[in-house]
């Protein structure tokens, strides 16, 4: 067996996640490991939580990160929240929100969709008009950046319906967080899930999470247990108490968790609204740029991602074969469709690190060479 150390290319990442990573977060990786439980890394985890709390603009004192991706973080507000029996109102309009129904699914819940095309926000008439007819619902979960499409759905109005019909929410921020407004408190959200590898420019592997005090009073007054022991919240709590308190529950990922400290101390440096300023201006920068080449975006500007760019291809190109000579040429990734829009659309990450102008110059300019050799 002849294998050497291995030593990746240095690529551009511009597709749907993971997202470009900066020298400083890179950097932070190669730091002294130390132990989980070294009081040197208790209080950074606590800073962690402080930062996420600013990240996700809430006071709720169970805000964390999950020791595994996103979709774990997913997972963990479901399995939490959701027992068997429980009525929750699941909103699909992408691959994600079909996710969240297999979580309620497995967990023995009884789901209520609400479908809307793929390409548009969760219609909030319709979520109304299910919440009126299902009374007795205890949860309305949706995605509100989805990540297959590039749709942003308006998490404010549709936490609001929840309130008024007494239903806890679960909102999945996976693509969201960091890139567009994301207010926990001011809407009412109780319980939501982000990804480290999008927005935040964080390594893949971790989900932050955070839990209202509605939610931790639900998964604290369960009849049954928690269908999953790592994810179990009733003895994560304790693992990511605050005053320099812990008890020992898993071994945490030491090296990935001083990355996300790193990504989220640039985050607040920057600022929040500097943040969703920076993504909205490179969103506008692509934007035009791709008019100029004749593409068009599929997504109505009302409710479209500036850092999740749904773009068409033109009839006759080959999609794969255009990714593939972006990659092979420029370093350069983008994604390709995915469900419905598979073969059909290709998605331009504009997602924390990457949203910078040397970037959607780049891309402009390689789809232009690409395109013109097709």
């Amino acid at each position: 067996m002849d294998i050497s150390s291995f030593n990746p290319p240095r690529r551009i990442l511009m597709g749907p996640g993971p997202s470009d990573i900066s020298p400083q977060v890179l950097q932070a990786q190669s730091r002294p490991i130390i132990g989980h439980l070294d009081p040197l890394f208790v209080n950074m985890m606590d800073e962690i939580k402080a930062l996420l709390q600013y990240a996700f603009q809430t006071q709720n004192a169970h805000t964390f990160a999950v020791s595994a991706p996103g979709s774990a973080g997913m997972e963990t507000c479901f399995v939490n929240l959701v027992e068997p029996g429980d009525k929750v109102v699941v909103c699909i309009n992408g691959v994600f929100g079909q996710r969240m129904l297999e979580n309620v699914e497995r967990c023995g819940g009884v789901p209520v969709v609400v479908e809307d095309s793929w390409g548009e926000a969760v219609s909030i008439e319709k979520v109304s008009q299910t919440l009126e007819q299902h009374p007795d619902a205890k949860i309305l979960a949706f995605v509100h950046a989805e990540t297959s499409t590039g749709v942003a759905s308006d998490a404010q109005a549709l936490c609001a319906l929840a309130k008024q019909h007494n239903c806890l929410t679960i909102v999945d921020a996976v693509t969201s967080l960091g890139g567009i407004p994301v207010k926990v408190d001011e809407w009412g959200i109780d319980a939501i899930y982000s990804g480290s590898q999008k927005c935040l420019s964080c390594v893949p592997g971790l989900s932050p999470v955070s839990f209202s005090q509605a939610a931790v009073s639900k998964l604290t007054s369960r009849n049954s247990k928690v269908q999953s022991w790592f994810l179990d919240q009733s003895l994560v709590m304790g693992y990511w108490s605050g005053e320099q308190k812990r008890s020992y529950h898993h071994t945490a990922p030491v090296t990935a968790l001083y990355a996300l400290h790193e990504s989220l101390l640039a985050l607040y440096k920057e600022g929040l609204e500097q943040s969703w300023q920076r993504h909205a201006d490179m969103h506008s920068q692509l934007a035009d740029g791709l008019t100029e080449l004749g593409l068009d975006l599929m997504v109505d500007q009302s409710c479209r991602l500036p850092q999740l760019n749904l773009v068409a291809i033109p009839n006759g190109v080959d999609e794969a074969a255009i990714r593939a000579k972006l990659l092979n040429n420029y370093n350069l990734e983008i994604g390709a469709g995915l469900g419905q829009f598979a073969g059909k659309a290709w998605r331009i990450g504009l997602m924390g690190y990457a949203a910078r102008k040397e970037n959607v110059s780049l891309c402009l300019a390689a789809l232009a060479e690409v395109l013109g050799e097709s």
